[in-house]
């Protein structure tokens, strides 16, 4: 494999963290993304102790990781998303451990702190990165989030092959965002670049590289009607759309669904409880 020689220079981008949320700019001191970062507000740490139950619940065969893009389409929070979730996965042992608002470096940190100790899945399903990236138009072939979210999602991918040597890594390549009012296609550059980057991780057996924006967007990214709620997060549709590019390659690795599933109970986000469910 080679990269060019910007790959490798040393990069400090920024993010800004807000929970439940993917986020729309990079904040002004946040660590590279390739550093593990706890979140320490107390709903995270709520939800990276419900996602420890679930881990430890065990009986998982396809464990899906990612931000609220993830989060949302296995979350008791959002039933009609969920409902759209069982439809998909059912009989394949499907567990999301998404978190909203995470960066690269934060889901990092959940993986290196239990979240995928023992459970040993045998597909993982990655698509990370929209809260490093933000929403800011791209700033040139210098711009620190490409180096910043590469360089993350190679750890991301080195732990995962560190906990569950066996499993085939689905690399799901970072969806086209147009939530920037004002530049809506802005930083569909820097995506793009990174996307580059990440179909460079993929060997085609143990990981394998996902790209479904053509179907999401057009050439220049532009998102077609009815694919996100916001500009940002995806729609019934849009979830569909990943999940018909999912399924082929669940059945090659395990076979069609079972008429059971035994995956843990799907968890929420805590500071949800009790209050109405989104409708998603």
């Amino acid at each position: 494999m080679t990269w060019p020689r910007a790959f490798f220079l040393v990069a400090l981008s920024w993010m800004t963290v807000f929970s439940g949320v993917v986020s729309s700019a990079p904040a002004q001191d946040a660590p590279a993304a390739d550093r593990p970062v706890a979140r320490t507000d107390q709903n995270s740490r709520l939800a990276h102790a419900q996602l420890l139950e679930k881990a430890r619940h065990g009986g998982i065969d396809v464990y899906f990781e990612g931000d609220s893009i993830t989060r949302r389409w296995g979350a008791l929070d959002y039933p009609r998303l969920l409902a759209n979730w069982n439809q998909n996965f059912f009989g394949w042992n499907a567990a999301n451990f998404g978190w909203g608002g995470d960066a690269v470096q934060n889901i990092l940190w959940r993986l290196h702190n239990g979240e995928l100790d023992n459970v040993q899945p045998k597909i993982i399903v990655i698509l990370a990165g929209a809260n490093n990236i933000g929403n800011q138009p791209f700033r040139g072939d210098d711009d620190p989030r490409i180096v910043e979210v590469t360089t993350g999602m190679k750890a991301v991918l080195s732990i995962c092959r560190e906990k569950a040597p066996e499993a085939t890594i689905v690399l799901t390549g970072i969806f086209p965002r147009n939530d920037n009012a004002g530049n809506p296609t802005g930083v569909m550059p820097v995506i793009d670049r990174i996307n580059e980057n990440l179909a460079r991780f993929a060997d085609g057996k143990k990981i394998r590289y996902l790209n479904i924006n053509d179907k999401l967007a057009d050439k220049d990214g532009r998102l077609h009607d009815g694919m996100t709620a916001d500009k940002l997060h995806l729609t019934l549709k849009g979830y569909q759309i990943w999940a018909d590019a999912l399924r082929p390659v669940f059945t090659e690795l395990l076979g069609p669904p079972a008429k059971e599933d035994h995956a843990p109970p799907p968890t929420g986000d805590p500071s949800a409880a009790g209050k109405p469910a989104t409708t998603g």
